[in-house]
């Protein structure tokens, strides 16, 4: 087997085609979370934190010098990046849940009936009568 069709096997595999579909579907979704942050949930609460704008959070460590920028911690964009983890976090725990609640519960094994005493069980028994009488 070539190494062409070896690897055309494995990338039609279906967990892989699978896969791929997944994490492009998170990559948009995660760009849904992030615009939903900091497009819609982040400017409210700024407002209600004297008109904060989350992004522009920072601790300068040095100030600009030349053409070269300032050197910052910026922290605003750390809790905006936060908030975007959790609700994905949130809405994958969600999913997850769904799916585990539509899968039937797999039921236990009858337990097997007790086979009974082997063959040589059974001689030896009828031995030992045989032997009493």
């Amino acid at each position: 087997m070539s190494m062409m069709s070896e690897f055309k096997d494995f990338a039609m595999r279906g967990n892989v085609v699978d896969m791929a579909v997944g994490i492009v579907i998170g990559g948009a979704f995660g760009k849904i979370v992030s615009s939903f942050v900091g497009d819609v949930l982040m400017p409210p609460i700024g407002l209600l934190l004297g008109g904060v704008d989350f992004r522009d959070l920072a601790y300068v460590l040095k100030d600009a010098v030349g053409e070269t920028g300032p050197v910052m911690i910026k922290y605003g964009a750390f809790i905006q990046t936060t908030i975007d983890f959790i609700i994905i976090a949130f809405a994958i725990f969600m999913v997850i849940k769904a799916m585990n609640s539509t899968k039937k519960p797999e039921e236990e094994p009858a337990p097997a009936p007790d086979p009974g005493p082997s063959n040589e069980e059974v001689l030896l028994g009828e031995i030992r009568d045989l032997l009493r009488k």
